[in-house]
């Protein structure tokens, strides 16, 4: 098959190439060689170093970082690495576009995946995301195998793949999961087989960070000093200002001599000096507000800072300033929501520290070096470190980068609640992904320079729609074929009077009679070996690969529905009608479908509604409105018995009975006797009538709701032994409205037995003011003179058991509190647990810990 269509593989494509340092001038030669073996045309660059995007049909390039990458992807040329050359050639067709792309958006595009021993719906998960995001997935374990995923080295593929030495990586799904949930590509080092370390190593044990190439030469927006070249490029000519018209804005607040210095540089390279915002190619400024930004964004320039200058002098290539965040103009006052905040950073070390501090001073927070109590964020790059302990304590949010960075590239503050942001893979610094966030252009045009010429506002639409188009990742039909490219109405939802189109220039003419593609057989036979491949780009993968992503989201669901279908209790029906129910669902669809399918004619469509007759439905039967919500706490006839607990909360529905979570509203508090979880106190605090759970057995027994006043809970044992009467505490709780410890200081020690929430949910049902402490809690009473508090001390409370690292606590707390002018009480928890339960404000020295646990 190779043989027969090597000589026309590229026939009917025109190649061009963008160098770099990945990509140098001898891999051109000889990549440009095989492309001519093949029927293929090299176009050589011209003088400018611009591509001729009208006479060619691929790019080949291993980066985006080239000035015509958004102008070729509005007009559809597909911008591929130079594997996609080699993969072609060992195909005998031409490869997929999507898998070969530089895009750094595609994190898996260079991803061949197999997967051995997973479970099918994880396997189905994977495929799909790895496909969306670029990859491409094999059922076989090949030599073009990048990546097998297992859990074991015992599947058949790992041991194939091991016995003839493929340099594929075996990895654990969690690699995959990892990088899902981040949206970045991480390193696979933790989670290659046979020995994954993220199993092996404690995520507590540091890790070295590594430095990421995303930030280099971008930690500043103001760089101090300009940085030699490296000393092989010191005798090579600037040619990166050759034909360019530069501009330094006024607000660079540059001396003479850096002035001069960059004329020199530019006038020598074969650039220009201008004034003028409309002259320029290329705008040199420091903020966002200044009149030439505004105009030179509008035109459609390319507007950097500083830095950005910096960095074309030193590496003598070009870079989309908009691709690394401190390389373009910085907002004059931050962006909102930051002014306010006080941020530190955490095991990120050398450039990338640097890098996040300037990016927080820019976003317009304050940055600190040590983290105090005062602090709001803390970013960091793990989840494990000093710092971080004390953010736990003292309750600061700990975020990774992506927050910090997608909130100044997005120009608005972001939620923390975005689960990426906080996502910590255990065995990974996370500084090995810092900087690979973008600017969205529209974002920056719709808040700092809106409007603009026609000319350009359509330009920059028809780009937006590029990104939209679903095939955008490869060439257009015409594309590949030659065919004149077709004009595009970026202005489709104007008026007709007032749309313009632009009209994409034609490709050269000297192919245009090569292009006859005979159209294929229809008859041919599916998959048929000797058929010539189609070169004509189409849609339809994307879309599948939409489909199939959309098909994973929804695996579990299906799952769930096919497992119901199969369940059924003894008499062969679920809980829902079971297998017949579910039958019958299935052919009412159907039935639905297939009418749906015939399409009446116009004619028809009046009488439709009086011939046609849909088949009477059984009415659904309607539950009762909800008279009685209840809460159940320590009801023991649905333990370990999940069914049971599901059919009786229906039978209770069924009866105008709701059983709600606890901390919604309800009539009643159903518990078989006193007991002091955290459900009773709660809801005993909002003067919540308790009944016996006798009643519930009765209404599910009998399936009547007897009268709740005769199942008033009555417990005179745990009465006696807890020193109250149920009734008086209910009368209370009712008077005292959920205000018994208004305004009552109650410190919890951190460590404290079954955990600081429960006693925190119970005293802030009592409206107390709940604070935790812990080793590294600062002073948080105000010191205050006994002379200047006019009332006396008021007691604040600790409430903490015996544990050694407690006991350490105790003295602390103590001084701090009598600082303050106030009285420390280090009592145990069940002072807190007897008080709500009397719903009276008291206190008995016997709670005091010298007393308690002696």
């Amino acid at each position: 098959m190779a043989d027969q269509e090597g000589p026309s593989l590229f026939s009917l494509c025109v190649f061009a190439f963008v160098p770099s340092k990945e990509l140098p001038d001898n891999a051109i030669d000889e990549l440009s060689k095989s492309i001519v073996k093949y029927g293929g045309e090299v176009c050589s660059r011209k003088r400018s170093e611009t591509l001729p995007l009208n006479d060619i049909t691929h790019i080949v390039s291993n980066t985006v970082a080239f000035p015509q990458y958004d102008e070729a992807r509005t007009m559809m040329i597909p911008v591929v690495r130079p594997k996609w050359i080699s993969a072609s050639l060992a195909k005998g067709k031409q490869a997929q576009i999507r898998p070969y792309t530089p895009d750094p958006r595609m994190i898996f595009s260079d991803v061949m995946l197999a997967c051995a021993d997973i479970p099918e719906m994880d396997k189905d998960t994977i495929i799909g995301a790895t496909m969306v995001m670029g990859g491409s997935h094999s059922e076989h374990v090949t030599k073009l195998t990048t990546h097998i995923c297992a859990l074991t080295m015992d599947h058949p593929k790992v041991q194939m793949a091991e016995e003839r030495k493929h340099r594929c990586k075996i990895v654990l799904p969690h690699w995959f999961d990892d990088c899902f949930k981040l949206g970045k590509r991480i390193d696979e080092g933790p989670y290659i087989l046979p020995d994954p370390e993220i199993l092996r190593v404690s995520p507590d044990r540091s890790i070295e960070p590594r430095c990421s190439p995303y930030i280099e030469g971008a930690i500043s927006t103001e760089p101090d000093y300009l940085r030699p070249p490296e000393s092989q490029e010191r005798t090579l000519p600037l040619t990166v200002f050759e034909g360019k018209k530069i501009m330094l804005s006024e607000d660079m607040n540059t001396n003479k001599r850096f002035v001069d210095l960059v004329v020199g540089l530019v006038t020598k390279s074969g650039g220009q000096m201008t004034e003028s915002a409309d002259d320029c190619d290329w705008l040199i400024c420091r903020y966002r507000d200044t009149k030439e930004y505004v105009r030179a964004s509008q035109l459609g320039k390319t507007v950097g800072n500083m830095a950005w200058l910096y960095y074309l002098i030193q590496n003598n290539a070009w870079s989309n300033p908009m691709h690394r965040l401190l390389h373009y103009p910085e907002p004059r006052n931050g962006i909102p929501g930051f002014e306010d905040m006080r941020i530190s950073v955490s095991n990120y070390g050398g450039e990338a520290r640097i890098y996040l501090e300037n990016l927080i001073k820019s976003a317009g927070a304050t940055f600190t070096k040590t983290m105090k109590a005062d602090n709001t964020h803390l970013v960091t790059a793990r989840n494990n470190s000093e710092k971080c302990d004390a953010a736990r304590d003292w309750n600061i949010h700990m975020v990774n980068h992506l927050w910090i960075e997608e909130s100044y590239a997005k120009c608005e503050l972001q939620t923390l609640t975005v689960s990426k942001y906080t996502h910590f893979p255990p065995r990974t610094n996370l500084g090995e992904i810092i900087g690979q966030t973008f600017f969205d252009e529209k974002v920056l045009k719709d808040l700092y320079f809106p409007g603009g010429p026609v000319k350009t506002a359509r330009k920059r639409k028809a780009l937006d729609m590029t990104d939209e188009n679903p095939a955008a990742d490869g060439p257009s039909s015409t594309a590949a074929s030659g065919r004149p490219r077709r004009t595009v109405d970026v202005l489709r939802d104007t008026s007709h009077d007032d749309a313009e189109t632009v009209d994409l220039p034609p490709p050269s003419k000297r192919r245009s009679t090569e292009f006859a593609t005979p159209a294929r057989n229809r008859n041919a036979r599916a998959g048929k070996e000797n058929e010539t491949p189609s070169t004509v780009y189409s849609s339809g993968r994307s879309a599948k690969d939409k489909a199939l992503g959309r098909l994973s989201s929804l695996a579990p669901d299906i799952a769930l529905y096919e497992k119901e279908k199969k369940r059924g209790l003894k008499d062969g029906y679920g809980l829902w009608g079971g297998i017949r129910e579910a039958k019958r669902i299935d052919r009412e669809n159907l039935n639905l479908n297939r009418r749906r399918t015939v399409s009446p004619s116009p004619a028809d469509d009046e009488e439709a509604p009086k011939s046609e007759k849909r088949p009477t439905r059984k009415a659904k039967p309607t539950l009762p409105d909800v008279e009685t919500r209840i809460i159940l706490t320590g009801f023991k006839r649905w333990v370990n018995d999940k069914h049971k607990e599901d059919a009786d909360r229906k039978k209770l529905r069924d009866m105008g009975i709701a059983v709600v979570q606890d901390g919604q509203a309800c009539d009643y508090l159903i518990a078989p006797q006193l007991v002091r979880t955290v459900k009773f106190l709660r809801n005993l605090s909002k003067g919540a009538i308790v009944l016996s759970s006798t009643w519930i057995e009765e209404c599910l027994d009998t399936k009547q709701v007897p009268d709740p006043s005769r199942y008033y809970l009555r417990d005179k044992d745990n009465e006696k032994r807890f020193g109250l009467k149920l009734k008086t505490s209910i009368e209370r709780a009712q008077a005292n409205n959920g205000k018994l410890l208004a305004g009552v200081p109650i410190y919890c020690t951190a460590s404290i037995k079954n955990g600081t929430e429960s006693y925190q949910a119970i005293a802030e049902a009592n409206s107390a003011l709940f604070m935790v402490y812990g080793p590294r809690s600062g002073s948080t009473i105000k010191p205050t003179n006994p002379e200047d508090d006019e009332g006396g001390p008021d007691p604040v409370y600790l409430l903490t058991t015996s544990s050694p690292e407690e006991k350490k606590l105790w003295k602390k707390f103590e001084d701090m509190a009598r600082r303050g002018n106030m009285e420390p009480r280090v009592v145990a928890s069940d002072w807190l647990l007897d008080v709500v339960m009397k719903q009276e404000l008291s206190f008995d020295e016997k709670y005091l810990v010298a007393n308690f646990f002696t």
